[in-house]
This record gives structure tokens, C-alpha cells and sequence, in this order.
């Protein structure tokens, strides 16, 4: 939970601090092929370990961790676009106001 919020405050930091608003769908895209790339990476590892250490589940729990790095990523990836929202917001309204 705390981490979310870290990731939320970080979005409305980046939002705020850049000027202009953000491209979101750009964002989405660069979250989405970073949990990719993470997943694929821990799916191979599990997947050379396995027959290294004799063990076979490994196979499926790679495979199974690296769907469930892709789903964080994307959840996080979602949350931080939640926060440049917020930022852009906190952005317009104070230039609005000097």
C-alpha cells in the first residue's frame, strides 16, 4: 500500500514538474513493454534454473512470476499515469492562479 502511494506521489511530482501536460497513452506504453521485458527476463531464469537444479516446478512458477511481474508493472504503470493526472491538475491550476 505504501509503495502505491509512493508511486502515486511520484506521478504527481513528474505531472507538476514538467511542463505541459504529459502524453498518458506514452506512458502506458513505456509501463507495459518494461513489464514485458521484466517478465520475460524472470520466466527465462526460472525456466534455465530449473534443469540446473533438478527441480521442474520451477518451470511453472516462472511462468507464473513473470505473468505476475507483468501484472505489477502495468498496475503500477496505471497508478503513476493516476498521479501525472493529478500533477498536470496541480500544474494548471496554479499557473491559472499567478
Amino acid at each position: 500500500m505504501w509503495f502505491e502511494l509512493f508511486i502515486v506521489l511520484i506521478g504527481v511530482a513528474y505531472g507538476y514538474l514538467r511542463p505541459g501536460k504529459e502524453d498518458k497513452m506514452e506512458l502506458l506504453k513505456k509501463g507495459v513493454f518494461i513489464g514485458i521485458i521484466l517478465a520475460v527476463i524472470i520466466a527465462v531464469l526460472f525456466m534455465i534454473l530449473a534443469p540446473i537444479t533438478g527441480q521442474g516446478i520451477l518451470i511453472l512458477g516462472g511462468i507464473a512470476g513473470g505473468i505476475a511481474i507483468l501484472i505489477e508493472v502495468i498496475i503500477l504503470a496505471i497508478l503513476f499515469i493516476i498521479g501525472t493526472f493529478i500533477g498536470d491538475w496541480i500544474e494548471g491550476t496554479v499557473k491559472k492562479t499567478l
